[in-house]
């Protein structure tokens, strides 16, 4: 028993005539009663009860109609939803993101796109620090990264695009004594307590450029995977913090911002995903993310 002969068999309890029903599916007669025919030897009985001038359903032919008429429903619904979930409008994107992120607008602005385009597809959204993102995406636990470049997004298995690109500000306490200057150099950080995120860790691109201008005046003295917290180390007079230009939106009690005159240390922001991914909603996504980079 096919979907085909199911078919078949409805449209002859429909028409209540085997000609007719024949014209009405585009196939010759011959071709129709052989596969009603098939259909009774496999069940073992008959369907139909033939006279010169129409056909009538049998007892067992009632109950067949019904569930014919279930079976193609689910199927035609296995097929929609199928269908709908390869071309993103169903399914479920888990989304980690990092703060700049956030404060650039990237995120936001992806997030409602893709809820506008794809209203049925669900999202879940979570806070995940740069370190932690790559081995979630490979080990299943989240689909789509949006982090600094670091040491761990060149790995075997995630694509990566840059999607933004921004300059540096120094974050310092209102009290310090470079808060009084508007722009700030790289020779004023020399000796100066920094606070980095984890993920300008030794192999990435700014701390490697801190270390050429600094060379032994570097002095990192905290680290931390959240914005917030790099910026309540600053404002408590900890230490330097080096954040991308958005992150100056948050406004922080005794917090102060400044430019630093140093436009080859730049903040950026990639969009990471597995490289074989086959969940649509997911590549639904990434197309839609990846169009709207500026």
């Amino acid at each position: 028993m096919d979907l085909r002969q199911l078919r078949y068999f409805l449209a002859v309890a429909e028409e209540k005539h085997f000609g007719r029903a024949a014209r009405a599916l585009n196939i010759v007669q011959p071709a129709l009663s052989m596969q009603i025919r098939a259909l009774e030897d496999e069940l073992g009985g008959a369907l139909f009860r033939r006279t010169s001038r129409s056909v009538e359903l049998t007892e067992a032919g009632k109950l067949l109609q019904t569930e014919a008429q279930r079976t193609l429903e689910q199927a035609e619904f296995a097929r929609h939803s199928v269908a709908r979930a390869l071309r993103g409008e169903t399914g479920t994107v888990r989304i980690g993101f990092a703060g700049n992120a956030i404060f650039s607008g990237k995120l936001t602005d992806d997030l409602r796109l893709f809820r506008k385009q794809y209203p049925d597809a669900e999202m879940i959204i979570r806070e995940v620090s740069p370190q932690q993102q790559v081995d979630a995406i490979l080990s299943g636990q989240q689909d789509i990264g949006y982090t600094p470049d670091h040491s761990k997004t060149v790995a075997a298995g995630i694509n990566v695009q840059r999607i933004g690109d921004w300059e540096m500000r120094v974050a310092l306490s209102d009290t310090h004594p470079l808060a009084e200057h508007p722009h700030i150099t790289i020779d004023m950080l020399s000796g100066e307590p920094l606070i980095l995120y984890d993920a300008h860790d030794t192999h990435e691109q700014l701390y490697v450029m801190l270390s050429q201008k600094l060379r032994d005046k570097l002095y990192v003295a905290q680290r931390s995977d959240s914005t917030l917290s790099v910026l309540a180390a600053a404002a408590a007079g900890l230490g330097l913090a080096l954040v991308p230009a958005p992150v100056r939106q948050v406004k922080v009690p005794g917090l102060v911002y400044r430019r630093l005159n140093a436009p080859e240390l730049k903040a950026n922001l990639l969009l990471i995903s597995r490289e074989d991914e086959t969940n649509g909603a997911v590549n639904a996504y990434l197309a839609l993310a990846k169009q709207s980079v500026p």
